[in-house]
């Protein structure tokens, strides 16, 4: 199984990855041998995860999600499906092409419900 997370850091900053082993890469990350960025933010906290069958899939959520704004990807912690689509949050893969068209529909999405 691969994974698209999300961790919290000690400063608040929100950082997205991928892995094809969760825990061993959340206790990377807090020990200081994860990512460049988390290495001076520890600890971290998982906040989310989906899961994917392929690294394919999971890189590719995980790019997807890199490009949301601070907000929406709060809006995906919070498991906010109906913003979001709740396909998101099964974590199935969005397609790089089709990720401008998903961002819109959420955009109008949110306006809709402020």
């Amino acid at each position: 199984m691969n994974y698209t997370y999300i961790v919290k850091c000690a400063d608040s900053t929100l950082y997205t990855g991928w892995t094809n082993d969760l825990n061993k890469r959340i206790k990377a990350h807090n020990s200081g041998k994860g990512a460049k960025y988390t290495k001076t933010r520890r600890p971290v906290k998982l906040v989310y995860y989906e899961e994917h069958e392929t690294k394919n899939e999971a890189m590719s959520r995980e790019y997807a999600i890199k490009h949301l704004t601070r907000k929406e990807k709060e809006i995906l912690i919070k498991g906010n499906g109906n913003l979001c689509g709740s396909w998101m949050v099964k974590g199935d893969m969005i397609k790089a092409g089709e990720f401008e068209k998903i961002k819109k529909l959420t955009r109008e999405a949110k306006e809709l419900a402020e």
